[in-house]
């Protein structure tokens, strides 16, 4: 992240475990941490945070949304990166989330200090495993 960029990052995954790991990890690495499960929440923390999000990791499956839809909602919302996350992804839906605004997707199980390093690289898009 740039200096004078705001430094919170949005968590979102139906996941508690996932969401807890990724947010301490990310509060160590210095960064105010935003967290949602669902679709609402997403929608909730980023109108009233919006300003302060300079990042995204969102996961492709929550319990409400299940397809691409969120990550447009998102993307409409906030011109942040968006780090999608799935466990039951594919390379064609992996391109089809970078055409919707995706920065990278990454794919799940994954290392989680990868993942605040690729939170830290934010602007240089990808495909894959975070690095």
């Amino acid at each position: 992240m740039t200096r004078g960029r705001p430094r919170a990052v949005l968590v979102v995954d139906d996941e508690p475990l996932i969401r807890w790991a990724l947010s301490e990890a990310l509060r160590t690495a210095g960064y105010d941490v935003l967290e949602a499960g669902d679709t609402v929440g997403t929608v909730a923390a980023i109108g009233l945070s919006g300003d302060r999000i300079a990042a995204v990791l969102l996961d492709l499956r929550l319990p409400d949304c299940s397809d691409l839809t969120l990550l447009r909602t998102v993307r409409g919302m906030v011109k942040v990166p968006i780090i999608l996350m799935t466990a039951h992804g594919s390379l064609e839906l992996a391109h089809a989330a970078l055409d919707a605004g995706a920065e990278r997707v990454v794919f799940k199980p994954f290392d989680i200090e990868r993942m605040v390093a690729a939170v830290e690289n934010a602007g240089h898009a990808g495909l894959g495993e975070a690095d």
